[in-house]
């Protein structure tokens, strides 16, 4: 079957959410060969722009991964926050707004070791922190880093 493409704004490939969040990849590696990227001040840079309701999750994520798993090492991925190991995305904060969605989410890579049985989560729809959720991520993300 021929696949047809359409032009400009009715492209069907990517949402223009998702043609930015490329082109911030593309910056994102760029500063990160010249040396320029600085991954924790830009992590706090681009949660400082977010919206009020994202940005109190994401600075307690932050916080929160930092002190489950302090190795991890923060960086910008497609715009968004995320922690590495070895320069890989162990996990990540999406933030509602980053695609017009209607909750935040915690997401993790396939780097993260959260292996468990034939299927298990890869991300999770964050709405409010309370100490049970931030318990749960503190641990998620203590797995994952390994």
């Amino acid at each position: 079957m021929k696949e047809t493409r359409k032009t400009g704004s009715e492209s069907a490939a990517f949402s223009e959410e998702e043609r930015a969040a490329m082109k911030e990849h593309a910056r994102e590696v760029k500063a990160a060969r010249r040396g320029k990227a600085d991954g924790e001040a830009d992590v706090l840079a681009k949660i400082a722009e977010m919206p009020e309701a994202d940005r109190v999750l994401a600075e307690r994520v932050h916080a929160l991964v930092k002190a489950a798993a302090p190795a991890l090492a923060p960086k910008l991925w497609y715009g968004m926050p995320a922690y590495a190991r070895d320069g890989k995305v162990v996990c990540f904060f999406q933030s509602a707004q980053k695609f017009k969605s209607r909750y935040a989410t915690l997401g993790f890579n396939d780097s993260a070791r959260l292996d468990d049985g034939e299927m298990w989560p890869t991300a999770f729809a964050l709405t409010t922190l309370t100490p049970a959720v931030e318990e749960r991520i503190s641990m998620l993300v203590k797995t994952a880093a390994g």
